[in-house]
């Protein structure tokens, strides 16, 4: 789907002040990554970036060295780690090796895994709980959810994976570092030969651009993928900074804890408004229904009126057009929406 997803500001003539649309963290200080990559790119002596020339060189034809190093880190075999274009390339090299599977996904959720294999053939089954037939191949999980922000119990998926060994479970922990639940570690994953784990450095570290993220499972699985990727698919720059950033922390102000407390505040708060269903959530994401109108309405007056945008969620699978997700900003920012839908409804 290339319409429809959050950030589309691109749409509007108003400046955004404040934008809840999408699930990236943006509070993140790249300045040591972007001086490494800068001195890369522009070195001003022999010994500022092992390679000189990220632009000019060709990178490696699959990220080899960045797959070792994250295995490395998770103490994994270098072959149970794939570094792809960003988690959507994994999404759909899962759906090409596994053409025409039976395919169950657990609805709503990102629509990338309908679209994917919607593409390869797949016959795809939506389910709304963690339960699916007995011709069912492959099953899709978003843990934590887009767009709902629920986190599936880890104990009942791993009954699921253990007791269901003809199913490959394909789980995305693309915001697996904003929860404070229980999720599997690469390691853990790596253990089952039915189980891909994908993972987003864009999600980590705010770096939407870049384009970087990985999948980890056992070494069975994830040659399969490899017979399907596209050489030269992760570009030179998107390596280097996946080196760097798996040797150093960038400077965040994230305050996981305290952000989650800032995200059940804000929903305690939506739900007073009245006018509005909002889901719990166990991240800094959420879901919210309108009782009362269209979300179209509701996101265009916030843009003109207030210059805040949200995520329409009426194209999410099993969703109309009274649902929106947004995603927890600052405290300021967060009762500055509050203020606005308020008089949204005294207007409507």
């Amino acid at each position: 789907m290339i319409e429809g997803h959050g950030d589309d500001s691109y749409k509007y003539s108003q400046p955004i002040i404040a934008n809840f649309s999408s699930n990236v963290f943006n509070r993140v200080d790249l300045s040591a990554l972007q001086k490494h990559l800068c001195q890369c790119l522009v070195p001003t002596d022999a010994t500022s970036c092992k390679c000189s020339n990220l632009l000019t060189c060709y990178p490696e034809p699959e990220p080899f060295t960045l797959e070792a190093r994250l295995a490395l880190k998770y103490h994994l075999p270098a072959r149970s780690v794939m570094v792809t274009n960003g988690a959507t390339e994994a999404i759909y090299l899962i759906a090409q090796t596994f053409r025409g599977t039976n395919t169950a996904i657990l609805q709503p959720t990102f629509s990338e895994y309908f679209d994917a294999c919607s593409m390869h053939g797949h016959r795809v089954t939506s389910i709304y709980q963690l339960s699916f037939g007995d011709d069912i191949r492959m099953l899709w999980l978003c843990n934590p959810n887009n767009p709902t922000g629920e986190v599936h119990d880890k104990q009942a998926i791993t009954f699921l994976i253990l007791a269901h060994p003809e199913v490959c479970f394909v789980i995305d922990q693309s915001y697996e570092y904003f929860t404070l639940e229980s999720l599997f570690t690469p390691e853990e994953a790596a253990g089952y030969p039915n189980v891909l784990l994908l993972h987003s450095m864009t999600k980590r570290y705010a770096l939407p651009g870049l384009r970087l993220g990985y999948v980890t499972g056992c070494e069975g699985l994830i040659d399969r993928l490899r017979t399907h990727r596209m050489p030269w698919s992760v570009n030179s720059i998107a390596i280097e900074a996946g080196l760097y950033l798996s040797e150093h922390e960038l400077s965040t102000s994230l305050d996981l804890p305290a952000y989650l407390e800032e995200a059940k505040r804000l929903s305690a708060a939506l739900k007073q408004l009245g006018g509005l269903e909002v889901w719990d959530t166990r991240t800094h994401f959420m879901l919210v229904r309108l009782r009362v109108g269209k979300v179209s309405a509701l996101k265009d007056y916030l843009v003109r009126k207030h210059g805040i945008l949200i995520r329409d969620a009426s194209n999410f699978e099993g969703l109309d057009e009274h649902f929106f997700r947004i995603a927890t900003q600052t405290p300021g920012e967060n009762n500055r929406l509050l203020t606005a839908i308020a008089q949204w409804f005294s207007e409507y």
